[in-house]
């Protein structure tokens, strides 16, 4: 184990990993837990995952969670994963896995991963890679929750990212505190800190780490175009705007995120309640879950579509067809309220849709004069007929549009 010197930085982090944990459901197991000095958990105690990268941010809380989690009496592990993308990258992935275990963090895996670019950039990819093997690992392992080591200085970048890729409200909405993806809860407890905070943590408890070329923090001048997007933010165009600012500008932009958020998520549930009022899901007659767990029950009954009649014809002769839109319904619709109607019922059949795929969808509702059918990803498109906008997997056929009523 590590032994704790209470400075402000590790106070704060430990503060913000306990009301992280107690935010998912994990607090004290035993009243001897609430006694002062470390106890060793039940085997059969709940675990906790770090996602470990080896950076410092992730090292700083692989040492924090398992001191909190040693005096909640809960397990306390890491997930390494591998992208295989840098030479080396294998011994560094071991090395972090051992430092890891001599800090008293158990279980430790390490998974390697392929990456595989689909027309997303190496880096999506590589982040969908990396969620895909943490929560198969959360999953193996029964763990309560996965925790991630973003902080305040990521949540800054990723604002920044957004809006230079015109991400709306969503962009500045930034990362979740808490989510879940394929089952296991995701946390993110250092949203609040910053970069000089975990570089003082593993400063101050002797904790090594490792720095990403890729980051590109030893290079002089403004990086080029080989480093990635969040790279050049970081190292040039935050600094720039600190200077700019005359302030910590990380600390603005993830205080107007917390606010954002909370739009966000009034705009998603009025989007959840219209969806259930303006789609249906194909496959069943009358009542459908959605695949995110939207319960449209009765829409068939109460809200049936208009031109319903070519509906259930085109359901009968098309087995390809997963979403119907009531194109009327959703045409009445706010704008605001209307792309995440469209986007959140792609997300429930599992096709992924972007900004401008979701505005071309929208044209076929508000903007309608007999345009084709919209392609989107994975041989999927998105076809108006009368009334309805249907949504089908064309297969190998992406520009012939989803056959049905005339």
């Amino acid at each position: 184990g590590c032994e704790m010197a209470y400075s402000s930085q590790i106070r704060a982090a430990v503060g913000a990993v306990r009301e992280s944990l107690a935010g998912v459901g994990v607090g004290v197991q035993d009243r001897r837990f609430t006694q002062h000095g470390e106890h060793d958990p039940l085997p059969d105690a709940p675990l906790v995952l770090v996602a470990c990268s080896g950076g410092r941010d992730s090292m700083a809380l692989a040492v924090v969670a398992r001191t909190v989690c040693a005096s909640l009496g809960v397990r306390c592990g890491a997930v390494i994963i591998d992208h295989g993308l840098q030479a080396g990258s294998g011994r560094v992935a071991r090395e972090t896995a051992d430092r890891c275990e001599r800090l008293g963090l158990a279980p430790v895996t390490l998974r390697a991963v392929q990456v595989r670019e689909s027309g997303t950039g190496v880096e999506a990819a590589a982040r969908d890679a990396r969620y895909r093997a943490l929560a198969a690992a959360a999953r193996e392992y029964d763990a309560s929750a996965v925790l991630l080591a973003h902080t305040r200085d990521d949540q800054a970048e990723t604002v920044l990212l957004g809006l230079l890729r015109s991400g709306g409200i969503d962009a500045i909405a930034g990362m979740p505190p808490t989510f879940d993806r394929d089952g296991v809860l995701f946390a993110r407890p250092f949203l609040e800190l910053g970069r000089a905070d975990t570089t003082a943590i593993c400063e101050q408890l002797r904790v090594t780490w490792w720095d990403d070329p890729t980051n590109g923090e030893a290079a002089e001048g403004p990086l080029d175009a080989r480093y990635p997007l969040r790279s050049r933010i970081r190292h040039d165009l935050m600094p720039a705007l600190a200077r700019f600012m005359g302030a910590d500008v990380s600390a603005v932009l993830a205080r107007g995120a917390r606010s954002a958020r909370h739009d966000k998520e009034y705009l998603d549930a009025g989007a959840e309640r219209a969806l259930a009022d303006v789609a249906r899901f194909a496959g069943t007659a009358d009542a459908v879950d959605g695949a995110d767990g939207t319960d449209t029950a009765g829409v068939a009954d109460a809200a049936e579509p208009a031109g319903a009649d070519a509906v259930r014809a085109g359901e009968r002769r098309d087995r390809s067809l997963v979403l119907l839109f009531d194109a009327r319904k959703l045409g009445a619709l706010h704008p605001a309220i209307r792309r995440r109607v469209i986007a959140h019922g792609l997300a429930s059949v599992g096709v992924a849709g972007n900004q401008r795929q979701v505005e071309a969808i929208e044209r076929l509702a508000v903007d309608w004069h007999g345009q084709g059918a919209v392609n989107l990803s994975g041989g999927y498109s998105a076809n108006r007929q009368k009334h309805v906008i249907r949504v089908c997997q064309d297969g190998m056929h992406e520009n012939r549009g989803c056959s049905g009523s005339d």
